[in-house]
């Protein structure tokens, strides 16, 4: 499978997964068309079937379900490929390469910089939910990580919560509570990116709704700017930390806190096998012991 694109394998992966087209171009936000498309053209190079398309259904062929754990196995030595050796460069620069989404989490995050070598740390802004996939990938070294996410490969360690906040244009008719619920945003569109995973959207929008309802999607976005002056416009409200409502102002925006819905939950991750890199260990060190332990009991794992 040396010449196939690692691109392919993961659509075959999804469609795999959810033995439907349909479900896998909804998760992949592609068009059906085309993720159909692609995979006839993986199943072209590799000359064989992958996918029995009948009539009530598809499933996999032999072929495919022999693909399946191999096509797994190969995406996750390439990943680690591009992990080690993006690594090896940075370490051989001596940075660490720090990733976040927004506004992370800045005051630990200062706090833990300000106490390596200057120059040391690297920031590294991710697009929307991209903190596990950039560290499996080895685009940054350590990442502060917005939870619910699959962490699967990464050490985890908690560091803070936040409450979800409601970014609303000040002439919304909900300018004037102090607070709100999500039932009070029943009727109103959400934006929303093609740039997360689905499950990262979800959770954000709130989808489902606490009475089973789906939210109103509203405009896409690419970035937090995008997202803000879409709801400035009035054509949406945003669901964000309460970090962002603080470093983003805005003067055509007001935030609210939404009182019942489960908080944003951050953690520091890195990969398991980088346990022993020094200047993660540090930072790691410096994260954990403002996060309140103290830097007496702080333990950073080498491995998992």
């Amino acid at each position: 499978m040396a010449d196939v694109d690692t691109r392919l394998l993961r659509y075959f992966l999804s469609v795999a997964e959810h033995l439907s087209f349909t479900a896998a171009a909804k998760a992949l936000y592609l068009a059906q068309p085309s993720l159909s498309r692609q995979i006839r053209q993986l199943e072209a190079r590799l000359e064989v079937e992958l996918f029995d398309r009948g009539g009530t259904g598809i499933r996999l062929t032999a072929a495919g379900a022999e693909l399946v754990p191999a096509a797994r196995a190969q995406l996750a030595d390439w990943q680690r490929t591009q992990r080690l050796v993006r690594a090896a460069a940075a370490a051989e620069r001596g940075a660490l390469r720090v990733g976040f989404v927004a506004t992370g989490w800045g005051p630990l995050a200062r706090q833990a910089r300000a106490r390596l070598a200057p120059g040391a740390v690297e920031p590294r802004r991710l697009d929307w939910g991209g903190e596990p996939e950039a560290l499996r990938e080895g685009t940054v070294d350590i990442a502060f990580v917005w939870l619910p996410a699959d962490t699967t490969g990464l050490h985890v360690e908690p560091v803070a919560t936040e409450s979800r906040w409601v970014a609303l244009t000040r002439s919304h008719a909900l300018a004037d509570k102090d607070s709100v619920s999500i039932h009070d945003l029943r009727e109103e569109p959400v934006m929303w990116t093609r740039r997360a995973p689905a499950a990262w959207v979800d959770w954000w929008a709130v989808n489902p709704r606490p009475d089973g309802s789906t939210p109103r999607w509203g405009p896409e976005n690419d970035n937090v700017e995008e997202m803000l002056e879409g709801v400035a416009t009035g054509a949406a409200v945003c669901i964000g930390p309460e970090s962002m409502a603080r470093f983003y102002a805005h003067p055509d925006l007001l935030w609210r806190p939404i009182t019942d819905i489960e908080p944003l939950r951050i953690a520091l991750a890195w990969p398991q096998d980088r346990g022993d890199n020094p200047l993660l260990r540090a930072f790691a060190h410096a994260v954990l012991a403002g996060r309140g332990d103290g830097d007496q009991g702080v333990r950073v794992p080498q491995t998992g």
